[in-house]
């Protein structure tokens, strides 16, 4: 068994076995990343070392086949944007996902391990903030399919469908290429307390054209309605980082869809906060229906 003992080199860091021998493994890092690790390992008295050794291994051990959920459809449907989970726990348990941003302030795009704040122009964000709801999972296709002439959203959809092997399976998508066009909108920030419907009435939309870029897609079943969103849910990245939002609808000459079973779903609920005295008994199937 590797034991891994960090030694930091400005922004390099080694990881040698426990009798300081080879093999070695070296790793650059960035120093943001850097100054993160050492304030946790401070923060939860624990060696760089050991530290270094549980993110490798979380990562590297992680099930292909599960997804992390912050909060639930049903709460975001009933106005609950407040962040209850830091983004880079989010960001620990997958490197591929969706969500939003407090108040409802832009589409969340995780890709690549990334987060971005999209709203038409795309910010990356790198602070460590709480998220209200997103989804994420590590991917790794599991099949692939060329689509050729798509000329809406819904000729992916149709061309994906018997690709997935079950209705009762989640799955994640991933959508490269260049578009021809892309429909995408973005929700506006809202008053607190304020219903996701009221806020669909006020998002803004954007077009695109002839843009390079990734569609990230989670589907998931009708039965799970009371906690994600049933059927795809796209969001839209360019390939420069710059434009995005989630889509309403697209259209390309070739696409390549990567695609990933999904058979474990963690979702992690809200311990403080609007949730916990918000009624969430009503079925919010309907209602995911219209504001999406």
């Amino acid at each position: 068994m590797l034991a891994l003992i960090a030694r930091n080199e400005g922004t390099r860091t080694e990881c040698l076995d426990g009798e300081g021998q080879m093999p070695k493994l070296a790793v650059k890092i960035s120093s943001l990343l850097e100054a993160v690790a050492r304030d946790l390992s401070t923060e939860r008295k624990t060696s760089l070392d050991d530290l270094v050794s549980a993110a490798l291994s979380e990562h590297l051990l992680s099930s292909p086949r599960r997804m992390y959920q912050i909060s639930t459809s049903t709460a975001l449907v009933e106005g609950v944007y407040g962040g209850s989970v830091p983004s880079s726990t989010l960001l620990e348990n997958g490197n591929f996902g969706v969500g939003t941003f407090e108040g409802l302030n832009g589409e969340m795009v995780i890709l690549d391990g990334e987060i971005y704040q999209a709203a038409g122009n795309v910010r990356r964000r790198s602070d460590d903030f709480l998220v209200p709801f997103a989804s994420v999972t590590h991917f790794r296709e599991d099949a692939v399919v060329q689509i050729e002439k798509v000329a809406s959203l819904k000729d992916i959809e149709l061309a994906c469908d018997p690709h997935r092997v079950s209705e009762n399976l989640f799955y994640a998508l991933r959508v490269d290429g260049l578009f021809d066009t892309i429909h995408a909108r973005a929700v506006h920030p809202v008053p607190k307390g304020s219903r996701l419907l009221d806020a669909a009435k006020a998002q803004l939309e954007f077009h695109f054209d002839n843009i390079e870029g990734t569609l990230v897609c989670l589907w998931s079943p009708r039965y799970s309605s009371s906690f994600s969103v049933p059927g795809y849910h796209f969001h839209f990245i360019s390939k420069d980082r710059t434009k995005g939002g989630h889509v309403l609808d697209c259209s390309a000459q070739q696409l390549r869809v990567s695609i990933q079973i999904v058979s474990e779903y963690d979702v992690r609920l809200p311990e403080a906060g609007s949730f916990l005295t918000t009624d969430l008994n009503r079925d919010p199937a309907s209602d995911l229906a219209k504001a999406e």
